[in-house]
């Protein structure tokens, strides 16, 4: 019994050890789901748009797609941060959301994403986040740019706007930081050590003086609602979470009460 015991012990450890290596060496490959795409790829989007290539250096090119408005003046910018998988093309559905509401949106794709090349990192996230807010404030006000995240891509919006000034902010599922949403899935691990990515959110939001929206859905099974709870309890005044009942973590534009919330926060 004893000698089974130990057996066991070890096949568990080395399980564990394996695993734990696993994650550290291949966590972008598991963080991160991109689509790569040829520069001479042509996008079939059906929404007015114009693409723009802001080379960073002779590896890294940051791809931009601008989505413009039918109206004869655009009443302000979106500049839309999403997700993790695949890239633009995925996300190109929500811009009309926007656009029929008079503003403008502006995709960027991170490295590896999209035709954007160049290495990922955190650090270079937050780059290229500055990089294209300082060539959007070259064409808008900053009264008149709202910072949108959408999962992976509500920490860059956040960390964005504890630096620039903006005239709002909408998160869409956002995560408390990148280890809480590792944790929900592997508890017995260190991922606060082991991550290669922090991305705190809950930092950023306390450095934010523009107005903070977020989104999301109790039944969230990726980002659990239990973040958005948990950055709540950090709000300032004029900040507010809309609680989407029932709302997962990629359908709430499906729920009447987002569409409700973001006309209203885009008049």
């Amino acid at each position: 019994m004893r000698k089974k015991l130990i057996r066991w012990t070890k096949i568990i450890v080395t399980v564990y050890v394996l695993l734990g290596i696993a994650l550290y060496f291949f966590q972008d490959y598991i963080l991160f789901h991109p689509v790569s795409l040829k520069k001479s790829h042509r996008y079939a989007f059906q929404e007015p748009h114009r693409e723009v290539n802001i080379p960073i250096n002779a590896s890294s090119n940051l791809n931009v797609v601008q989505f413009t408005t039918s109206d004869t003046v655009a009443r302000g910018l979106v500049l839309y941060f999403h997700g993790n998988k695949k890239n633009i093309s995925w996300y190109e559905k929500y811009t009309p959301f926007f656009t029929r509401k008079g503003y403008e949106v502006w995709m960027i794709d991170y490295p590896g994403f999209g035709k954007s090349t160049g290495k990922l990192t955190e650090e270079n996230l937050y780059k290229w986040a500055g990089i294209v807010y300082q060539f959007a404030n070259s064409k808008f006000s900053a009264d008149q740019i709202i910072l949108y995240g959408k999962s992976m891509g509500t920490g860059i919006a956040a960390y964005l706007a504890s630096k620039k000034d903006c005239k709002r902010v909408i998160l869409e599922t956002p995560y408390y930081d990148f280890p809480a949403v590792v944790r929900h899935y592997l508890p017995i691990y260190p991922v606060y050590l082991m991550l290669h990515y922090q991305i705190p959110t809950h930092t950023f939001l306390t450095r934010i003086k523009a107005p903070v929206t977020i989104f999301h859905g109790t039944d969230d099974g990726i980002v659990t609602y239990g973040n958005s709870l948990r950055l709540e309890k950090i709000f300032k005044p004029g900040d507010e979470l809309i609680t989407i009942k029932g709302g997962s973590h990629n359908d709430l534009f499906n729920y009447p009460e987002t569409i409700s919330k973001l006309n209203a926060l885009l008049k």
